[in-house]
C-alpha cells in the first residue's frame, strides 16, 4: 500500500524550522535541567528527550515527503 502523502515546498520548509527551533529548545531544556536543582532533574530530561524525538520525526517527514531535502 502506498501513502500518497505530498507536502508543497513551503509547507516542508516550515515544518523543518518547527523541528530545528525544537532541537534548539531541547539543548536549552537540557542546560536547565543540569543548571538547576536536583527535584526534577528527571522531567525535564524526558521532556527534552521527547523534544528531541518529535523533531527527529519531524525532519523525517520534512526530508523524505516534501522538497526540504
Amino acid at each position: 500500500m502506498a501513502l500518497l502523502l505530498t507536502l508543497s515546498r513551503h509547507t516542508s520548509v516550515v515544518l523543518a524550522e518547527v523541528a530545528f527551533l525544537l532541537i534548539l529548545i531541547a539543548g536549552v531544556w537540557m542546560i536547565a535541567a543540569e543548571l538547576l536543582p536536583q527535584r526534577w532533574h528527571t522531567m525535564r530530561m524526558v521532556v527534552a528527550g521527547a523534544a528531541f524525538a518529535v523533531s527527529g520525526i519531524l525532519l523525517i517527514v520534512a526530508a523524505h515527503w516534501g522538497p526540504f531535502g
